[in-house]
């Protein structure tokens, strides 16, 4: 089974036991819902992408990036815009790729079209559209796109076209990357499109004359406790009181996670357009009515400042707002 010649636009989707990138179905979706899911545990993947309408898989469970790479060019040639994600495999795979195809790599892209792709740089701060007049390689900034619309199919189906691709085992190669471990990443550091776990802090979270960048160092503090990383809405960022890429929102980052814990947020439209559609959510909020206590599983109508340094203690997390101090 090959790629046929119609396919003018396709992602590569790296995956380890069946586990999806972050980006992923935003990759997809922006190759028009072509894939080549590689790796192992490809077919549980590819249940996973709903954007996906032609899906073509390639179980691989050892290969390095730079054998990969050479695996699959022959089978990539014919197609003029291949999308990667920008996970650390989409990372890995995608320069040597690019180098074997003999075409450019546009890295870090927002946007791509027929002609023309939207890279940014100066951490988000420029924008520059590339116009693309031949083959080209892209990888694609995960929580740009926003949640991408299921794949339109046949009226006959339902599930996508799968096809198992075969290709030739590359010749070996002494200059290759080789994974000695994987470590999960801090939930601290984690990028927020990539997060499983998201505590998220709203002006709710300060109350008046409190020190609001310490109320979202402590909301960090037990997050990590919890195994969860931070996040804030544009009120918080704006005040300067978390940094921007913290931000969650159709002006900051999406995100899909499995829990998402609301300290004080209301909900507003922003805010919750870039939330995906997290398995769980918990809402903290004096106002029982608000947007985002009426979308969640739980809503705890309580003092939401009350309940983070309540979790602190609980957690053993040491109160970084002065809190204890006060009285």
């Amino acid at each position: 089974m090959t790629i046929p010649a119609d396919v003018r636009a396709m992602a590569v989707v790296v995956v380890r036991d069946g586990q999806l990138p972050a980006g992923a179905a935003e990759t997809v979706a922006e190759a028009d819902g072509a894939v080549l899911v590689v790796g192992s545990g490809t077919s549980k993947a590819a249940d996973g992408l709903d954007s996906a309408g032609r899906i073509w898989l390639l179980e691989a469970t050892s290969a390095g990036p730079a054998a990969l790479a050479s695996m699959l060019a022959p089978a990539l040639a014919a197609v003029d815009m291949i999308l990667l994600p920008t996970s650390p495999d989409g990372r890995d795979l995608a320069p040597r790729l690019a180098a074997i195809l003999g075409r450019p790599l546009l890295a870090g892209a927002v946007r791509c079209e027929p002609g023309e792709v939207e890279v940014t740089r100066l951490d988000d701060r420029l924008s520059v559209r590339v116009g693309v007049d031949g083959p080209v390689l892209v990888t694609l900034l995960p929580g740009r796109r926003g949640t991408p619309e299921p794949a339109e199919r046949d009226l006959e189906s339902t599930t996508p076209q799968v096809n198992v691709l075969s290709l030739a085992a590359a010749r070996e190669t002494s200059r290759d990357a080789e994974s000695v471990e994987v470590l999960q990443p801090e939930p601290g550091v984690v990028d927020l499109a990539e997060a499983r776990r998201i505590v998220g802090g709203g002006a709710g979270l300060v109350p008046a004359g409190a020190d609001g960048a310490a109320v979202m160092r402590l909301l960090a503090a037990v997050g990590a406790a919890l195994g969860a990383s931070a996040g804030a809405t544009r009120v918080v960022t704006d005040a300067g009181w978390m940094s921007y890429d913290r931000q969650i929102g159709t002006t900051g980052v999406s995100v899909n996670p499995e829990l998402y814990i609301a300290l004080g947020i209301s909900g507003a439209a922003q805010h919750i357009g870039g939330l995906g559609t997290p398995d769980h959510v918990v809402s903290v909020n004096t106002d029982p009515s608000c947007p985002m206590t009426a979308m969640a599983d739980l809503g705890i109508v309580a003092d939401a400042p009350a309940v983070l340094t309540e979790l602190a203690k609980r957690l053993g997390v040491t109160d970084l707002t002065g809190a204890d101090d006060a009285g």
